[in-house]
């Protein structure tokens, strides 16, 4: 299998048509909470807080986020399921539940990604990059696939977390270069940073702009990212394709309502979406943060969430993780 992910950065930025609808469709009574199914922190915390302040500039209605955590995120996720659909309630998601959950978790998701959710719009993008630690002699992914098998028992890489994005870009990365590679999970991407700086593992699958400053400074040496052409938060580096590794991937955050909210107020949403992560001051902000904004059309959302659960499918299928709710 030659793997093909979908990227869909430039053509969206280039030229997503925002929905056409009346500017002023109303949501419903009361404030617009904006739900988070994670701890507060980080890009995504940041950028819920921006479009719930421009929803609240744009209907003169109070928008607040809420951080509703537990149980890998579903607990917030199935709060805004079970919401009225009337635009009042709302989901700032990652990629990975939409995704990755449904092939690890099986029966026990207690939502349908789809099914469940009226797409909004996708918000911003992230890259993910292989690095190697300063006492490893590779610079490229050849010299790296030469060092792993003179000895296979090298092969541990470092993420941040079990049923992460890059827990399978490395399983399928090792797959690609025929070396089987061991996973090791962190509790985040500092711990497993850290370690990969004292030389304590030897590989890490992070997202680029984390791994970025450490690479300038010669801390750490990135032999590949994983998207289809440079990556805006590193200059020089090649990309696995460019090395003939044929994966590329992009994480990313995206807006949903409750299914069956009406379209005119989808498409309300949709446009204060887009219109704040491609307003300039806003974008020189998230990018500072390490995502590149996006934007799109719920139609492109869908279809970015499609291909992407079609392709790491049959690779979480694959590794067997079976992690517990």
């Amino acid at each position: 299998m030659k793997p093909k992910i979908l990227s869909f950065v430039a053509g969206l930025a280039a030229g997503a048509l925002l929905c056409a609808a009346p500017a002023r469709a109303q949501l419903g009574v009361g404030p617009v909470r904006v739900i988070l199914p994670f701890s507060p922190g980080g890009s995504i915390d940041v950028l819920a807080r921006l479009v719930a302040e421009r929803i609240g500039a744009e209907t003169g209605k109070s928008a607040l986020v809420e951080n509703i955590t537990g149980a890998s995120g579903h607990i917030g996720i199935r709060a805004v399921r079970d919401a009225k659909p009337d635009g009042s309630v709302l989901l700032i998601s990652p990629s990975s539940p939409m995704i990755l959950h449904q092939h690890f978790f099986g029966e026990k998701l207690t939502f349908d990604p789809f099914a469940d959710f009226a797409p909004i719009s996708l918000a911003t993008s992230s890259d993910y990059a292989l690095a190697v630690a300063k006492n490893v002699p590779a610079t490229n992914v050849k010299e790296l696939t030469a060092w792993l098998k003179a000895d296979p028992r090298r092969a541990n890489y470092g993420t941040p977390g079990a049923g992460a994005l890059t827990h399978f870009l490395g399983l399928e990365f090792g797959r690609l270069i025929g070396v089987p590679m061991e996973h090791v999970p962190y509790r985040g991407s500092p711990p497993a940073l850290n370690d990969l700086m004292a030389g304590q593992i030897p590989i890490a699958a992070l997202s680029t702009s984390e791994l970025a400053q450490h690479h300038v400074a010669g801390a750490i040496r990135i032999v590949g990212t994983f998207t289809d052409g440079p990556s805006p938060f590193v200059a020089g580096v090649p990309t696995m394709k460019e090395q003939g590794i044929d994966l590329s991937a992009l994480g990313w955050y995206a807006f949903y309502a409750p299914a069956r909210t009406p379209p005119e107020i989808v498409a309300r949403l949709n446009r204060i979406v887009v219109e704040t992560v491609r307003d300039p001051s806003i974008r020189v902000k998230l990018l500072g943060m390490g995502v590149e904004p996006v934007g799109s059309t719920p139609e492109e959302l869908t279809r970015a969430q499609q291909r992407d659960k079609d392709f790491w499918g049959p690779i979480v299928k694959a590794s067997g993780f079976k992690p517990e709710l």
